[in-house]
């Protein structure tokens, strides 16, 4: 039997009992106003509280809007609708606007994060008030944690704001009334306040509602509810003592009440939200009515919302609500880390090849999508401009920003992610076996998945199966990128070689045109080809080249890399002419070029044997493929004449026949 080792408590840091020690505070209403006086920031609005925990954590702005630190690490891809949230109905909440009475709802497809934010905001709200920036205090005793100025008469509060600059909403809940009056004869100096925190297991600033039966579900899971074994000791249902004030309104005060598909619940409860947001208070038992400072969120997807919506019955409640649409992100990067995310939650045994959690990617985000409308546009083109992808954008062309401004709905609808996680899951499983989760393996496993899923059917799976193919043809355009540049790293001399050759031979094209030596026309034109460059615009474009070069590129430490064009050019003949070679070999990896290409990926780039195979041989098995888009290498372009580019044999031979400037 295997030993199993004690663990012993001493071995786990202890601190944490004097740091709960140490934010402990007790004292009377009087001291509590001393607090306040120092630093009013105490007597915050909830919606306010949440605004500077957020802004706290940090805010980056970017050309694309702004990021919040506070939401870095689990959200990704919905800056947009972060950046909504915050600056759109937090921060006018915040300054006391009306946006304050409205009630936040989240309406998106389902697994698009919605749930995430609402939780990121509760463990945020917990650990904000455990902090002396984020400090919160209550009324000792009280079922509802209230703001302690609420003992404030109505009638002091006008001269309160004018010394103090607070302004005092709300007044004091049925029991803390009491107790002020037949405890405390009515001494609010004397009432004891002491610190809070905000936390969701104890039911302190955070309450939760599900819906269920609506025939046995009571409104008493919001309100609160009589105790009728206290009745008979107090003699009335209207004494607060006999009332259990331990709704999820009651316990959500000072905090977040969160609404678990919000359009879906009974309209009892719907009647009670339109005093909530409005007023701010709510109606229990026998009470006059409840104050309840709270942020009131819900979430539902988009069918149930438009259903509630049309139903001419809900209108005073729409007109309260704040819709923050939520959808899938757009950015193939942004869905990659919600991938390592999900994956790093789990035991991950195999290698996770670089571009394997991208060919998932791929495939959902073009899911997602909008056929573009525009000319000279496609899906995958569109998908790289949203991915800000180097040489997508090109100058002069469409822009992330063209593509969008053409589209309703982006977003909002695509493949359901859990198939996604799903295929993941059952391919991360089988990588076991080969050691290495592969992109190829990736793609096989969804298109297993989507053959075999009861969910879409007819022409909307043949649609998803004809985008798996467009996540094939990404993978090999990325596959054809890897490998051309890391040929342009291994024969590196060959490619300078190949560039200045180009430079030279485009100055003797110029210098003949005045009387100098001729050029080599075929060689030009043959290189010309791979940058796409038609015959009408040579001439125009060796001169531009030229003037480029003698302006910036004879530079010291000049890189022919610098030259987006020219930088592609090289890596799709390095890749076309070995390319050719390697698909004449049964096994491209164990060609000599192979070889050097496998070594620098293992070394270099984060591969391993396996996914370093794969890749090659997806590069080699599909000449024809793009380098860094565009149309394909090698469909109408022949290659260079002997001894302009590699040649047969491991190592290329020197493509530099004129020396260096």
């Amino acid at each position: 039997m295997r030993q199993v080792s004690r663990v012993s408590w001493r071995e786990f840091p202890v601190g944490w009992r004097e740091e709960e020690g140490q934010n402990v505070w007790e004292g009377t209403f009087a001291d509590y106003l001393s607090l306040v006086k120092a630093d009013p920031r105490l007597a915050r609005s909830a919606h306010t509280r949440m605004y500077d925990m957020i802004v706290r954590a940090g805010v980056e702005s970017t050309p694309q809007g702004k990021r919040y630190a506070f939401f870095a690490d689990s959200l990704f891809g919905v800056e947009a609708a972060l950046e909504r949230l915050v600056e759109e109905y937090l921060r006018p909440a915040a300054r006391g606007l009306d946006a304050r009475r409205r009630i936040l709802l989240l309406v998106g497809p389902v697994a698009s994060g919605k749930s995430t934010l609402v939780a990121l905001l509760k463990r945020g709200l917990e650990e904000y008030s455990r902090t002396d920036e984020g400090a919160l205090y209550a009324l000792k005793d009280c079922p509802m944690h209230e703001e302690p100025l609420h003992l404030i008469p109505a009638s002091l509060r006008p001269e309160f704001f004018r010394r103090c600059g607070i302004r005092i909403e709300g007044e004091l809940c049925p029991y803390c009334r009491l107790m002020l009056r037949e405890v405390y004869g009515g001494r609010i100096e004397d009432m004891p306040v002491r610190r809070i925190f905000i936390s969701e297991p104890d039911r302190i600033g955070i309450g939760t509602f599900v819906p269920s039966d609506p025939k046995s579900q009571d409104l008493a899971e919001l309100t609160g509810s009589l105790d009728f074994a206290r009745i008979t000791r107090y003699g009335s249902e209207s004494d607060p003592r006999a009332y259990c004030f331990d709704g999820e309104l009651n316990r959500a005060n000072r905090g977040l009440m969160e609404f678990q598909e919000l359009l879906k619940v009974d309209e009892r409860f719907l009647y009670l939200l339109l005093s909530l947001a409005q007023e701010g208070n709510f109606k229990a038992g026998r009470f006059a009515l409840i104050s309840c400072d709270t942020v009131v969120v819900g979430h539902t997807n988009e069918a149930d919302y438009r259903r509630f919506r049309a139903d001419p019955r809900n209108q005073a409640l729409c007109s309260r609500l704040f819709v923050l649409p939520f959808p899938y992100t757009l950015r193939v990067d942004a869905e990659v880390r919600i991938y390592h995310r999900l994956l790093s939650q789990g035991d991950l045994r195999a290698h996770l090849a670089p571009r394997a959690l991208r060919a998932a990617a791929v495939f959902s985000v073009l899911s997602r999508l909008e056929a573009p409308r525009l000319p000279d546009a496609d899906l995958l083109k569109k998908l790289r401009l949203y991915n800000r992808e180097e040489g997508a954008a090109e100058p002069g062309s469409l822009t992330a920003e063209d593509l969008a401004v053409e589209t309703t709905r982006e977003g909002m609808s695509g493949v359901d992610p859990r198939l996604v996680f799903e295929r993941l899951g059952s391919a991360v499983v089988a990588a076991e076996e080969g050691g290495c989760l592969t992109p190829g393996a990736v793609l096989d496993s969804l298109e297993k998945g989507l053959r075999s899923y009861p969910g879409p059917s007819g022409p909307e799976r043949e649609r998803l199966l004809d985008l798996l193919g467009l996540a094939r043809e990404d993978y090999h355009r990325e596959a054809c990128r890897e490998v051309g540049r890391v040929l342009a790293e291994e024969f590196a001399a060959e490619a300078r070689g190949l560039f200045q050759r180009y430079v030279n031979e485009v100055r003797a094209y110029l210098d003949h045109r005045a009387g100098g030596q001729e050029a080599d026309e075929e060689f030009l034109r043959r290189l010309e080809a791979y940058l796409g460059i038609e015959p009408a615009g040579r001439r125009a474009f060796r001169e531009e080249f030229l003037r480029w070069w003698d302006s910036f590129g004879q530079g010291q430490g000049f890189d022919y890399r610098q030259h987006p064009e020219m930088r592609q050019a090289v890596e799709e003949i390095l890749l076309f002419e070995l390319g050719g070679r390697l698909q004449a070999q049964e096994e491209p990896a164990e060609a000599a070029g192979g070889r050097a290409v496998i070594r620098r990926l293992v070394e270099e780039r984060g591969y391993c044997p396996v996914c370093a195979a794969e890749l090659l041989h997806c590069a080699a098995s599909a000449p024809a493929g793009e380098v860094e888009g565009g149309e394909p290498a090698g469909a109408h372009r022949a290659p260079l004449p002997p001894g302009h580019g590699p040649g047969g044999g491991g190592r290329p031979p020197s493509l530099s026949e004129a020396p260096a400037e």
